[in-house]
């Protein structure tokens, strides 16, 4: 397989960097943003983009400029969906014609749900979509769960305070283009506990079987 590459990508607020994993033969890319918390060196991203290319799929790990940055918080919404949105056209000639998946954990998810339609998006794989901050299910993101009409796939811990996984399913009842998928034990990193019945290393080839299995399904359809 390929070595990854990198890509800078300028912004209005500084460069952004796309971390490539590429494909021998593409059939499909996955675009990934990170969380909040951190860039795109966490697990379950680095996870996906270990094993998707093995199988056509190319994988972009997005970072945010904020992170290039050194900053330890994260900007806005509007501004995160603006540092994603400026990388559209050079994740565009990556994907040199083959469709373009998008995604990401908790932040990232989110803003790859409020931009799928933007950026023309086949289908959207969130990693531990936050639904609602901690102790506040009153203040709900369902709308933006539900926005993309594309296939969406949800891998959702069943520990996770940010809306574990029956949460998730629950508020995306009669949406048939979502299916959440729950991660037994997971917490909202999609980290087990070590004496839970699924060890961390077979929760993240879960996670990347059930996204691999996610989009033969959601790019056959299309």
């Amino acid at each position: 397989m390929p070595r990854p590459s990198e890509l800078t990508v300028p912004t209005e607020t500084g460069p952004g960097r796309l971390l490539v994993s590429p494909a021998e033969t593409p059939t499909a890319l996955l675009w990934l943003g990170h969380g909040a918390g951190g860039g795109a060196g966490a697990p379950d991203l680095s996870a996906l983009a270990e094993e998707l290319p093995r199988h056509g799929v190319t994988v972009v790990r997005h970072e945010q400029p904020w992170v290039l940055a050194g900053r330890r918080i994260a900007p806005r919404p509007a501004a995160l969906d603006a540092g994603w949105l400026a990388a559209a056209p050079a994740v565009a000639g990556l994907a040199d014609g083959v469709p373009v998946v998008v995604g990401g954990r908790s932040a990232g998810a989110r803003v790859a749900c409020r931009t799928a339609g933007a950026v023309g998006a086949s289908a959207v794989v969130c990693l531990a979509f936050p639904l609602h901050p901690p102790g506040r299910p009153e203040r709900s993101r369902a709308e933006e769960l539900l926005r993309p009409t594309v296939p969406v796939l949800v891998l959702q811990g069943t520990r996770d305070a940010f809306g574990a996984a029956d949460e998730v399913a629950a508020a995306a009842h009669g949406a048939p283009a979502v299916d959440v998928v729950p991660v037994a034990g997971a917490d909202h990193a999609l980290t087990v506990l070590r004496s839970g019945p699924v060890g961390q290393d077979d929760t993240l080839a879960l996670i990347a079987a059930e996204a691999r299995r996610f989009l033969g399904r959601a790019l056959t359809t299309r």
